[in-house]
């Protein structure tokens, strides 16, 4: 840093930075001009950190700075620093000795596409970015400014857990965070970014948050590390294997979005909270689209195959319907057989819930029903309306599954979508078979408007399984049973799941042609977006575990 005017004392920009505790008074003029030297002396050496040799080493290791984050994240020259000369007051182990400003965290708020947004980053070149008490005092502070602003809060996570030199002072400061985190759930977005290690308790405030971003090779997040893990269990698992990016994109299911840098990571943190509203009392930001809304989907006819065996990519179907096929999908390489995203139709956010025929058939089982049940409840939250697409045989069958608990997990997306006020539509493209159909916001647990395509086939399971159940005795007694079992078959469908039998029964609102499926989502999405609905008065539901 350059020399300020009024500064007495040596280049501060030569050798190492100064001790804060050396920017005393005596060192600069004694009038006004040297005041406002030893303030812009004070503020660069907060800026700037402790040392070019730590920032090398931040930088070696493939991660930026705090501040090189925040100015990613945020609108060019937008961010307003809060407490940046914050200090700890820590006592013992050396810590009296080393008291350098921020205490090793940036807070503060700046806009992103011009919305404001508040933000904490961890500066791992200060104590490692962790937590003691002034550092989550200014944690605290910041997410009581976003709640009390009705902001979203991002939280850009670099740090090595509690400060052990202030022992339970820095655990009482994680409580505050976490007390903090339920209270926003719901109110205001939440947004973690995990750019370095996470350990131990500090993995639960990112857990209680909205979206989880990871960036590979540099972030992690396990309660126990794989020392503590090799000396309990004996297992050798690297800090990666144990809770990487890709582990809790894939296996766990913790992380909503993995990437291979921290560059493309702030982007989509940028493009996600274009997606969302400020807080639960806004709607999501709608633009005006240049695709028409009234354009007509015609590939849709012949991307679902009729043949409710043969597996396609509902991906593809999103993206015919959506505007300009743009969507953002949220775990999408965990619990693969359900797809969750956020588009806009005409315009509009929307919060989409669709089965995927190309994993696991589209069934529904445990890791997929806790998926879907969540975003259900997000969008919800946010006043995000919802399309359901429906191509669903069923719930995944097996010993695993039920000792697993699929009927609990199941009821959690089930009670979301009875939960959920927001404008809810259902499109049933092919199969539609027994609970499953149900818990997929079927008009009978409140859709506001079911449709389908003339290829639909709902009802209480497929044919095959539904004759054998009913014409059981009558297969075993005819001469050939399997040409019984085929003409029971065809009987059942003729009778049962024919695609207007629904219809018929005030079932769907309507059956509609393939081709008009996005205008037809457009123009009951713009008659619904005045909808008003209430639940109960109550505390708070007892939701499925």
């Amino acid at each position: 840093m350059s020399a300020p005017s009024g500064w007495a004392g040596g280049t501060p920009s030569t050798g190492p930075a100064p001790d804060p505790d050396t920017l005393t008074p005596d060192a600069f003029a004694p009038d006004a001009r040297g005041r406002v030297a030893r303030l812009r002396a004070i503020r660069e050496l907060a800026e700037n950190g402790p040392s070019e040799k730590a920032t090398a080493a931040q930088h070696a290791k493939g991660k930026l700075t705090a501040r090189e984050r925040i100015a990613l994240l945020l609108d060019d020259a937008t961010f307003q620093e809060v407490e940046p000369l914050r200090r700890h007051r820590a006592q013992g182990f050396g810590l009296e000795e080393k008291r350098p400003y921020t205490d090793g965290v940036v807070t503060g708020w700046g806009t992103v596409h011009g919305r404001t947004v508040f933000v904490y980053a961890h500066d791992f070149r200060i104590f490692g970015g962790a937590l003691g008490e002034a550092h989550a005092a200014k944690i605290h502070r910041i997410m009581d400014m976003a709640i009390a602003a009705g902001a979203p809060l991002v939280s850009l996570n670099d740090g090595a857990g509690a400060r052990i030199q202030e022992g339970v002072t820095a655990l009482a400061g994680y409580g505050g965070i976490f007390t903090r985190n339920a209270r926003a759930s719901g109110v205001i977005p939440q947004i973690s970014v995990m750019l370095g290690p996470c350990a131990g308790g500090a993995a639960y405030s990112p857990a209680l948050t909205d979206f989880v971003f990871m960036v590979r090779e540099t972030s992690q997040m396990f309660i126990t590390g794989p020392d503590v893990v090799q000396a309990v269990t004996g297992e050798q698992v690297t800090h990666n294997g144990l809770g990487g990016a890709d582990v809790h994109a894939t296996v766990s299911g913790v992380a909503h979005f993995a990437y291979d840098d921290e560059h493309s990571c702030l982007e989509d943190v940028r493009y996600l909270l274009s997606l969302l509203p400020q807080n639960n009392r806004e709607t999501a930001p709608a633009v005006a689209p240049d695709d028409p809304e009234d354009r007509l989907c015609d590939a849709l006819t012949d991307l679902v195959p009729v043949d409710g065996n043969r597996p396609y990519d509902m991906r593809r179907v999103i993206e015919e319907i959506v505007d300009d096929g743009e969507f953002l999908e949220v775990h999408e390489r965990w619990a693969t057989n359900v797809v969750v995203a956020f588009a806009r139709l005409g315009g509009q956010v929307v919060g989409i819930v669709a089965n995927q025929p190309q994993s696991l058939a589209g069934v529904l089982d445990i890791d997929a029903s806790d998926k879907a049940g969540r975003f259900v409840q997000l969008c919800d939250a946010f006043n995000i309306p919802l399309v359901t697409l429906l191509d669903v045989p069923g719930f995944l069958p097996g010993v695993d599954q039920e000792h697993g608990g699929i009927i609990r997990h199941g009821a959690k997306l089930l009670y979301a979508y009875c939960n959920a006020t927001v404008p809810r539509i259902s499109l049933v493209l092919r199969k539609a078979y027994g609970g499953a159909y149900i818990v997929m916001d079927s008009r009978s647990v409140g859709a506001d408007l079911s449709y389908a395509w003339p290829t639909n086939e709902i009802a209480v399971m497929g044919a095959e399984g539904a004759a054998n159940v009913i014409f059981r005795r009558r297969i075993q007694a005819a001469d050939d049973p399997d040409a019984m079992r085929e003409q029971m078959v065809k009987e059942y469908k003729a009778e049962l799941m024919h695609p207007y039998y629904a219809a018929e029964r005030g079932l769907l609102d309507d059956v509609i042609d393939p081709a008009d499926t996005r205008r037809v989502l457009v123009g009951a999405l713009r008659m619904l977006r005045t909808k008003h609905a209430e639940l109960a008065a109550r505390k708070h539901g007892n939701p499925p575990q």
